[in-house]
């Protein structure tokens, strides 16, 4: 355990206390430190060993307040949503890799999207990066007017002046789903839809698309949902008093899709010897054991890369106007919510 007793009760280790207790110069202690060059490897032994024993850590804050440049990304995500933690964990990588560091405002409840980016822009962030923002393209453009504006997991249209977009093919990851289900011989296919939510359009879009692809048009149907656990059950609970219960459902995102499983198994109904689900996203909760999801995979790791080049580009003069808008493929991930209908769907 770290012993502190050079340091007054409470108080964060300073470089001077780190150098008082390694006997050293303040700036030697600094330069330990940073790993520059110069010090002994007995200097940089004793001052390690002090830091170690005091718990000192340097103060990242303050050294790039003491420089022009930040290097700090502003990322808003909703704490609502499991696939925007993924996503945080992805930009992490990525930004670090480029050299960058990330600072995050979270939308909550009580939290609005305007409070977490005004937030960041108070941050000395240098670009911001939205997760699936609601705000009107007006107030992005807005923004972008004063930093460089990354939208994520939204399709803008027209986009929004100053803005770049990196998201999911969202149309093609629903028609990638209704592929599956047809395949495996369902015919009676319902849509729980995202209503207003960032990509709900475009996969409102492909589920129809796909359906009358596969002569299906007169089983098109959509039960309003949303982004939630509670979207996803207060849905399944409406499919449980209909008459005509489909074979399977897809839902407009993983957490959704949890929601239609714990009503399902609330109520008795095997998923997926009765009714087979399908999400969206492909989230950490999709991948749970005890959940296994079939899902629409929205390439997290591909989408922080990209959205961070383009934020990167943007501040380093290396950006182009024609990358504006970057649409990466989703791909389905089978599990075990999935099967062949136990029963004629015709």
């Amino acid at each position: 355990m770290p012993s502190r007793s050079a340091v007054p009760d409470g108080k964060r280790p300073t470089l001077s206390d780190l150098a008082a207790r390694a006997g050293v110069s303040v700036p030697l202690a600094s330069m330990v430190m940073r790993g520059a060059k110069g010090p002994s490897a007995a200097s940089r032994e004793r001052v390690l060993r002090a830091a170690q024993e005091i718990g000192y850590r340097p103060d990242s804050r303050a050294r790039l307040l003491r420089s022009s440049r930040s290097h700090l990304v502003g990322v808003q995500f909703d704490l609502r949503q499991p696939f925007h933690a993924d996503m945080v964990e992805a930009l992490y990588a990525a930004a670090g890799a480029a050299g960058y560091q990330i600072a995050l405002s979270a939308v909550a409840a009580s939290r609005s999207e305007q409070e977490a980016v005004e937030t960041l822009l108070s941050d000395r962030c240098e670009a911001l990066i939205l997760l699936s923002p609601h705000a009107p393209a007006a107030r992005l453009a807005e923004v972008a007017a004063q930093l460089p504006v990354v939208s994520v997991a939204r399709r803008l249209r027209p986009l929004a002046e100053g803005v770049d977009v990196v998201r999911a093919a969202d149309d093609e990851g629903a028609r990638q789903a209704v592929d599956h289900l047809v395949a495996l011989g369902h015919r009676d296919i319902v849509h729980i839809d995202g209503g207003r939510a960032p990509g709900a359009a475009d996969r409102r879009r492909g589920y129809k698309s796909a359906m009358k692809h596969h002569g299906l048009t007169d089983h098109v149907r959509l039960v309003p949902g949303g982004l939630t656990e509670d979207h996803g059950a207060a849905a399944a609970r409406t499919l449980l008093t209909d008459s005509s219960r489909p074979t399977a459902v897809l839902a407009f995102n993983d957490h959704c899709a949890i929601g239609v499983l714990d009503t399902f198994l609330r109520a008795q109904i095997p998923v997926p010897d009765e009714i087979s689900v399908v999400g969206f996203d492909d989230s950490h909760l999709a991948r749970l054991a005890h959940v296994q999801l079939t899902t629409v995979g929205q390439e997290a790791r591909q989408l922080a890369r990209r959205a961070v080049s383009r934020a990167v580009a943007r501040l380093e003069g290396g950006a182009t106007d024609d990358e504006r808008e970057v649409v990466v493929t989703p791909h389905l991930v089978i599990r075990s919510t999935t099967r062949a209908p136990c029963r004629s769907s015709v």
